[in-house]
């Protein structure tokens, strides 16, 4: 009975078990056959999986640069205008419902809509904008925005930003004994040709021609002076000779000289160069206004620069240019016209307050475009969900967008044929064949108004010659790159902006191996073994070395130089830019709005996004006179006049316009083919 009982058990607690494990397997069988892909579960819940190419900087709208922060904060933030979702070229309501220009396009009125709203629930007013703009161009040497330029269309704009002290001190003074257009001919600015710095550690007999002739205009026969003093990072002004003072106030100008050094110059106003209409009595005044500025403690000039944005109530914005811009509502709707919340950014900082500031954290962070923050774990993703009291909110499709900071394009192109993405940021060049056998339907190559260039470091030598930067820029085999690396549609790209509507370019820059030997031997390069190390700054991906090895391998063959790649990752990449701590550096530029000037006004001299040291006062004036130009084509002209002014110094060295190579799913719709490739996140959605 005992060994029955035993025997009965086992066989019951056998039976338990057996049907327990065919119970586990039939539901892994299930589980199995009905396991969803990351696409499929975002379609149903209708959200937008894209590839964006690495981690963002920032998502503050006046501190990053990049294309992948924006293709965030353009669907966190809203300006005046907005991206047409079908057509380039054309603007659409965005927080200004309507918007009026005056006879010659100087001054323009936005009717702001009254139900745009923070996502807070707090109503978007003109003096949002205000404040946005202010804070942009926020004079503060510390203050690190890098693209605060977009707002020098602003009447004095540039003059805030860049402490014009002498434009807003006396130019705006309707009372001042000499109009500013005679008095700005003087020099406030400073001589481009003359950075003192680049000459440190250098003897002034040691100098080369091209170098000792920038000092030419200040020497009155002397022909010796200290460039270690003149050089050093703090000048003793007071210890210099009279020619090396004129050097120096002549190399600074009058709004960048310290109160010692406006005193030292009040005692011989001829030591710097002013126009010959203002006589001692007009040098004096500026010279005092300017002292008792700083005497004060150097407040702030808001007020008194009288930069073209006023709000005339809380829901109507003037905005007055510095020159006739009919394409305005076209630049309002890049990101660093967008408004930022005044009064969260006040509640977490000053104005100006930059990376410090807790604002743009997830738990914080308030935006007034169609979708707001939900999540962002750094190096995993960032999603954005919709925002309820966006003004257009019915007509937002998306529940959501997850952008994925996929470094490795390979990665990305394997992950949407997994179905983990509804769209990738590129296709990688060589798996572009793959990708037009395997998804035919889904690869798009369309235009995409950008440049790929070089930037050089014009401080430093060799690179300081313009000879031995256009020899490098000619023994670039640019067809080659197109052809044989990219294979994506990509051309040859002959100068800095691309060929687009009225637009013709110079066409300088030709790959010519024998121009540049010639070149490098005027330079002095006869032989290349003398030709000092130097590196070439890329991003850490996959592509940006495959580029970068190909063009060490041409200026190996065609001059015969070694040059070291160094590669870092994104934000390390782009500090190094900002730093000047680069010789060589791979980058690309994509318009901010269709018009050569995105392209032409970024290498004004100490521009945010110029990072070379070159500037040119012609290349300037040539802007300038574009700017004050109506008619069409000779507005265009002259714009090619400054692009070739440019070319010819060669700052940078053009390789390729731009295409766009992408995979994107059939179900998602309303991302139709755009030139600046700026789709409204709004108008896109999921086909179920």
């Amino acid at each position: 009975i005992k060994i029955h009982s035993i025997f009965s058990n086992f066989v019951q607690c056998f039976t338990v078990f057996r049907n327990a494990i065919i119970t586990v397997l039939t539901c892994l069988t299930f589980v199995s056959c009905e396991r969803r892909s990351d696409v499929q579960i975002a379609n149903q819940e209708n959200i937008l999986i894209v590839g964006n190419s690495g981690e963002p900087k920032g998502l503050d709208p006046h501190l990053v640069s990049g294309v992948l922060e924006s293709n965030i904060i353009r669907a966190l933030f809203e300006g005046l205008c907005v991206e047409d979702p079908d057509k380039d070229s054309s603007s659409l309501p965005g927080v200004a419902k309507k918007w009026t220009p005056n006879e010659d396009s100087t001054e323009w009125i936005f009717e702001l809509n009254p139900e745009a709203k923070w996502s807070d629930g707090v109503p978007v007013t003109a003096h949002d904008f205000v404040f946005s703009y202010r804070r942009l161009l926020s004079p503060d040497p510390d203050w690190p925005a890098e693209y605060a330029e977009m707002l020098y269309f602003l009447k004095n704009g540039e003059a805030y930003h860049r402490s014009h002290f002498g434009n807003i001190l006396c130019g705006n003074d309707p009372d001042f004994p000499i109009k500013w257009e005679i008095l700005k001919e003087s020099n406030f600015k400073g001589d481009p040709k003359l950075k003192l710095s680049n000459f440190t550690g250098k003897s002034f007999s040691e100098l080369e021609e091209r170098d000792r002739k920038k000092f030419t205009p200040y020497l009155d026969r002397v022909l010796k002076v200290d460039l270690t003093k003149l050089s050093a990072k703090k000048v003793e002004t007071e210890k210099l000779t009279e020619v090396e003072k004129r050097i120096f106030f002549n190399s600074k100008g009058i709004d960048k000289l310290n109160q010692d050094d406006l005193k030292l110059l009040k005692q011989n106003t001829s030591l710097l160069n002013w126009v010959d209409q203002v006589p001692e009595e007009v040098r004096q005044l500026v010279l005092d206004r300017i002292i008792e500025h700083h005497e004060a403690g150097k407040p702030n000039l808001w007020e008194k620069a009288e930069v073209g944005v006023t709000a005339i109530d809380d829901f109507t914005l003037k905005i007055n240019l510095r020159g006739p811009i009919p394409f305005l509502p076209e630049i309002t709707k890049h990101y660093t016209w967008y408004p930022v919340p005044k009064h969260v950014i006040l509640k977490h900082g000053k104005i100006n307050t930059a990376y410090q500031s807790p604002w743009t954290r997830v738990e914080n962070i308030v935006s007034n475009g169609a979708f707001k923050l939900k999540t962002w774990r750094t190096n995993h993703f960032l999603e954005i969900e919709r925002n309820n009291h966006y003004w257009d909110r019915d007509n937002v499709h998306l529940n959501g967008v997850r952008y994925l900071p996929i470094k490795n394009y390979y990665t990305e192109t394997r992950m949407f044929g997994d179905e983990q993405l509804h769209l990738t940021y590129t296709v990688p060049s060589e798996l572009i064949p793959m990708a037009k056998e395997k998804y035919p339907a889904q690869l798009r190559q369309e235009p995409y108004v950008g440049v790929r260039f070089l930037r050089v470091n014009n401080r430093k030598e060799p690179l300081n010659d313009p000879k031995v930067r256009r020899a490098f820029a000619l023994s670039i085999d640019q067809k080659s790159i197109c052809q044989e690396i990219l294979q994506g549609g990509q051309t040859p790209a002959s100068g800095i902006v691309p060929p687009f509507g009225n637009y013709k370019p110079p066409g300088v820059i030709h790959f010519d191996p024998e121009k540049a030997k010639i070149l490098l031997a005027e330079s002095g390069y006869e032989s290349t073994s003398s030709f000092p190390e130097i590196s070439l700054l890329t991003t850490n991906s996959d592509s940006g070395l495959r580029e970068a090895e190909a063009l060490q391998a041409m200026w190996q063959k065609h001059l015969g130089i070694k040059v070291r790649i160094m590669q870092r990752e994104w934000t390390t990449y782009l500090q190094k830019q900002y730093d000047a701590d680069y010789d060589i550096c791979v980058a690309g530029w994509i318009g901010d709005y269709l018009d050569p000037t995105t392209f032409l006004e970024m290498w004004i001299t100490d521009g945010g996004n110029n990072n070379t040291g070159w500037g040119s006062t012609e290349f300037e004036d040539l802007l300038n006179k574009a700017e004050n130009t109506t008619d069409v084509a000779s507005r265009m002209e002259i714009l090619s006049q400054a692009e070739q002014t440019i070319l010819n110094d060669t700052p940078v060295l053009p390789i390729y316009w731009y295409t766009t190579n992408y995979l994107i799913r059939p179900e998602v719709k309303g991302w139709n083919p755009l030139l600046l490739n700026n789709h409204p996140f709004k108008s896109v959605k999921i086909e179920k």
